[in-house]
């Protein structure tokens, strides 16, 4: 393998760009998607359409989320594999993704009864809402094993650099998904089913594009696919090991976010119905930030596999330099745009008002999340995966510990209060461990 280029000889904020650039415009299309989710039922009568397909989204975010060991690991080891200049275990790595993704996909639509029974007693959705969300949920099942193997081809791109790939398989994805939401509510009034028929055709149309892609960003890497290398004991024990930490951590990541849902639906359902046009801004927030987070787990791990202290220093301080950057920016656009994309999103009086009320919390929220989104990226193009484990434990405890003391007192502001925390906790905790990725390179 060559030597890597010194760090001082690279024009770093181009680079970070060309990667991060494609990354934000793909991210920009999922809460987009989401908006028009919302937007599309947040027309017809009442908040309980807007209720519904909020739960039957959080409840598929909880699945996936729980999955996104899928992206994250894969990330990590063919980054570092690109780093390293090892084609053949670049191959090894998408094969591996590729068959867990589909494998766990299955194993959702096997067991979709129990888990259907579970979640819902869990989220205490009002008599109005349920119905609703279980005809969504009976229809997006479907399109699990393609969700999970889209999860990972995306993962596998942006270790690989492709970050233009990636970008038009979530453009393909979403886009189709926007104009099937129109046609099948608007056009053919299927209501809430229509949202989920969208969803499930746009990901198995993804699916074969994604597979087209790889193949074509393989052609440019050399190596071959080698049976021994797929198989081979260490890396698959390696694999499972990352696998289950960031499926821990990725667990009570989603289970804090369920616990916001079910807290928020317990307060009535325009709460709920505000909440979830707020969770709106909160992804159109993470999509801009999280492109330099994904770009910087791409360079991260590729300075780990080649062993550059140099190259990871030049990695973190542009990535968190536009990163920030990005969150300030949000903050000032929430507070001078919020109310009216608020309307543009509803049309119920009383969902309007109650977003209203609570909108500061968006224009504080993208300043004291962005270093929990930056230290995620790194720590996941070093493949820390115990360390995300370990601090996204610390940080649930705290979150809880906020939920109890303030809702009780606050309400839905004390809600919000207690996501705060929880960004900020995330912070803190990984910050404390960014050492052990310094002390990797050296090793």
């Amino acid at each position: 393998m060559a030597e890597p280029q010194p760090a001082h000889a690279i024009d770093w904020n181009r680079r970070v760009w060309r990667l991060a650039g494609p990354l934000i415009v793909s991210n920009l299309s999922i809460p987009m998607l989401g908006a028009v989710d919302t937007a599309v039922v947040g027309h017809l009568p009442g908040p309980e359409y807007i209720g519904a397909v909020s739960v039957g989204a959080v409840i598929f975010t909880t699945f996936y989320a729980g999955t996104t060991f899928l992206r994250m690991a894969t990330v990590g080891l063919s980054s570092q594999a690109f780093g390293r200049g090892d084609g053949d275990e670049f191959r090894a790595v998408l094969l591996r993704a590729v068959l867990l993704g589909a494998a766990l996909g299955l194993l959702f639509i096997v067991l979709q009864v129990p888990l259907r029974t579970v979640v819902f007693s869990l989220i205490g959705a009002s008599a109005d809402v349920e119905p609703l969300a279980r005809h969504y949920f009976d229809i997006r099942i479907w399109a699990a094993p393609a969700a999970l193997i889209n999860i990972a081809v995306i993962g596998w791109l942006i270790g690989a650099q492709n970050t233009r790939a990636s970008m038009m398989l979530y453009l393909l994805m979403n886009i189709l998904n926007v104009v099937l939401d129109l046609w099948f509510v608007i056009g053919l009034d299927l209501g809430v089913g229509g949202v989920a028929w969208a969803t499930v055709i746009a990901q198995y149309v993804t699916l074969l594009l994604g597979i087209l892609m790889c193949l074509r960003t393989l052609k440019v890497v050399e190596g071959a696919w080698r049976r021994e290398r797929l198989l081979d004991k260490t890396a698959f024990r390696h694999l499972l090991s990352i696998n289950r930490d960031i499926f821990l951590r990725s667990i009570c990541l989603n289970g804090a976010m369920f616990m916001f849902t079910a807290l928020g639906a317990r307060l009535g359902d325009v709460v709920l119905a505000a909440n979830a046009i707020l969770m709106v801004f909160q992804h159109v927030m993470s999509a801009g930030i999280d492109g330099f987070s994904h770009s910087s787990s791409s360079l991260v791990g590729e300075a780990v596999g080649a062993k550059s202290r140099e190259h990871l220093k030049a990695a973190v301080r542009t990535t968190n330099f536009w990163a920030f950057c990005f969150a300030a920016g949000y903050s000032v656009l929430f507070a001078l745009t919020g109310a009216f994309f608020i309307d543009l999103i509803t049309s119920v009086p009383d969902v309007r008002a109650a977003t209203r009320e609570y909108l500061p919390w968006m224009v504080i929220t993208p300043l004291i999340s962005v270093a929990s989104y930056q230290l995620d990226g790194f720590f996941v193009g070093a493949t820390r995966s115990a360390d995300m484990r370990n601090a996204m434990f610390q940080s649930v405890l705290i979150y809880i510990g906020a939920l109890i003391l303030c809702v009780p007192f606050l309400g839905n502001h004390g809600l919000w209060l207690a996501f705060s925390v929880l960004m900020v906790a995330r912070g803190i905790t990984l910050y404390r461990r960014f050492p052990k990725i310094e002390r990797q390179i050296e090793g």
